[in-house]
């Protein structure tokens, strides 16, 4: 497993434990924020440049199609975080809040989302600790 895989899987990882976390406990106040934010044209620019960045470093540095489930799951990840910022550049307030507001469905699925944020999280974190630990562990045997 490369080094660059098992990095951005513990970082990504951490993220979205910590992201999941944050969704679970302040519920709908979290709802209530994302809904404002949809809506604050200049806010929406700035998240889309830096989500946008974010997408291209981990798609630029990282897109990898084989080597297992933890490598492609880094890659997915990578580019739906692209997509999401050229989403974010590109719609504007109205139609931001018509695709994750009522598309998605973000207020009645957001448990469900931070729930599958907290297992993409668990997974990455997981598998980027333990495969980075056995080859500290093989990289010591004689």
């Amino acid at each position: 497993m490369s080094p660059r895989t098992l990095f951005l899987s513990r970082l990504i990882g951490l993220y979205c434990i910590v992201a999941a976390l944050a969704m679970f406990v302040r519920g709908q106040a979290m709802v209530g924020t994302v809904t404002l934010m949809l809506g604050d044209a200049p806010l929406m620019f700035f998240l889309g440049v830096v989500t946008l960045s974010a997408g291209l470093a981990m798609v630029l540095a990282h897109n990898l199609w084989s080597g297992g489930a933890l490598p492609v799951i880094v890659t997915v990840v990578g580019w739906l975080t692209l997509i999401k910022g050229v989403l974010f550049l590109t719609l504007t307030p109205e139609a931001e809040t018509e695709l994750f507001l009522k598309g998605l469905h973000y207020r009645g699925f957001f448990h469900f989302y931070a729930a599958i944020s907290l297992a993409i999280g668990v997974y990455l974190t997981y598998g980027g600790f333990r495969h980075a630990r056995i080859e500290r562990l093989f990289r010591r045997a004689p």
